[in-house]
């Protein structure tokens, strides 16, 4: 089963003013676990970077000058991700942005079921409990001490590892790991040595017989009755 752990960092909330992607990074899992296959880019957004949102990621406006556009790096994105569900912390917010960004580039949009929304996991199964991605990552023991500032891949890789968490750990089905094979790959008969015990005799005594017999004379039509 294939998943692309994906996050994204922006200049703003909202691309209905203005706002555009800066950075896109994408983490390619099968059956859960990560295989290394990655996908990360910088973006020119053609505009300025407001203070607020370089506090948060660090990505200045001269920084990305030289950074592709996004149409010049769309066909590599829709081709790394295809068609497999997108783990997203917070999805609204990166699915919104993506869908943006790919309608102006002539793309179609993706629909929202398409994200698996690690935010309203974690949400659902620590009610009431912090849910970002620093606190999940402390609640799962994940080092986070890299992360002095948000960053696309890096948080991808973060949330891949707490995704694993919230799904149950390593071993997520109830089934047990196997123990060692043999060399033609698979374990052989099982033999267990047992001392050898004769088999024991449990005959009725003369006087058990006497005294099931004095019982039935007891009572009426007996099931156990000889003739």
């Amino acid at each position: 089963m294939r998943e692309i752990v994906l996050d994204t960092e922006t200049t703003g909330f909202k691309p209905e003013e203005g706002h555009r992607l800066v950075e896109i990074g994408c983490i390619e899992l099968v059956n859960h676990l990560a295989t290394g296959e990655r996908f990360h880019v910088y973006l020119n957004p053609e505009r300025d970077m407001p203070p607020e949102a370089f506090a948060v990621h660090g990505l200045s406006t001269e920084f990305l000058a030289d950074k592709p556009l996004f149409n010049d790096v769309a066909a590599d994105f829709v081709a790394f991700i295809g068609d497999s569900p997108l783990v997203i912390h917070n999805a609204a917010f990166d699915m919104h942005f993506l869908n943006w960004e790919l309608k102006i580039a002539g793309y179609p949009v993706m629909p929202k079921d398409r994200a698996i929304d690690t935010l309203l996991m974690a949400r659902q199964k620590f009610p009431g409990s912090p849910a970002t991605l620093d606190a999940l990552c402390k609640r799962f023991g994940v080092d986070n001490s890299n992360r002095t500032l948000h960053g696309a891949l890096l948080d991808a890789q973060l949330l891949a590892e707490v995704y694993l968490e919230l799904l149950g750990g390593r071993q997520t089905g109830l089934s047990f790991a196997g123990g060692p094979a043999s060399k033609g790959g698979s374990a052989g008969p099982v033999r267990i040595d047992r001392p050898f015990r004769e088999a024991r005799v449990f005959a009725v005594s003369e006087e058990e017989a006497a005294a099931h017999a004095e019982m039935l004379k007891k009572m009426k039509n007996p099931l156990w009755a000889v003739e």
